[in-house]
């Protein structure tokens, strides 16, 4: 392997890297939040929210995510609604991936025994007390796991925005390789890939063993 060449393309590689983590860190921000209170609503069994949002569930998991950030930025301006390159990526990444969340959190909710909705009320807790205090942290002690798939997807779905020509790290290595008719920048791309997982994958664990206290 030509370490001296990869070198060289390191500085372009990093600039690539930059803008990756900077979407999966800005999408995950904004996305578990939303996708939590997607998740709070549709427990709140409001007829037409709920039909609302199972649609837009529907509509996210249904469609490939390639397929919704073409939408955002290349179908949206034609009614009138533009974004910037960057703004279109994390707008329809933010809006797929709160889909795949409040379904994750659907699930959590519903993993959580009955009983103990019912031993707060006799306790007289509020709606708002028995969310936060009993079933809110045990659901997001259930769906760690998930939750963490969910996570390392997201750092290899923002390759995604090489589409709309935002420079993320795999477009660095396309620039690189198209320009130097060599493979070695698609092999630079892949370990950096390889080493961000790996972190993520060990972060995440350690975050799993945090929340196994009953085990």
């Amino acid at each position: 392997m030509d370490f001296k060449y990869l070198g060289e393309i390191f500085p372009a590689l990093m600039n690539g890297t930059l803008m990756t983590l900077n979407i999966f860190v800005v999408t995950l921000v904004i996305s578990i939040p939303l996708g939590l209170l997607l998740a709070v609503i549709l427990r709140s069994k409001i007829k037409i929210l709920e039909a609302v949002i199972q649609a837009f569930i529907w509509l996210m998991r249904g469609t490939p995510l390639l397929l919704q950030l073409i939408v955002v930025f290349y179908g949206l301006p034609l009614i009138g609604l533009v974004f910037e390159r960057y703004t279109a990526a994390i707008f329809a990444f933010t809006l797929n991936y709160a889909a795949y969340f409040a379904e994750i959190f659907r699930g959590g909710f519903a993993s959580i025994d009955g009983g103990q909705v019912e031993a707060a009320k006799m306790l007289r807790f509020t709606k708002w007390q028995t969310l936060r205090y009993i079933t809110l942290p045990q659901m997001l002690k259930n769906v760690v796991p998930a939750l963490g798939n969910e996570v390392i997807n997201l750092v290899k779905d923002s390759s995604l925005v090489y589409v709309i020509g935002l420079g993320d790290l795999l477009r660095a290595g396309n620039i690189a390789m198209a320009r130097d008719v060599t493979l070695l920048p698609l092999v630079g791309v892949g370990l950096i890939y390889l080493l961000l997982i790996g972190l993520l994958t060990f972060s995440l664990k350690r975050l799993e063993q945090k929340f196994s206290y009953y085990r």
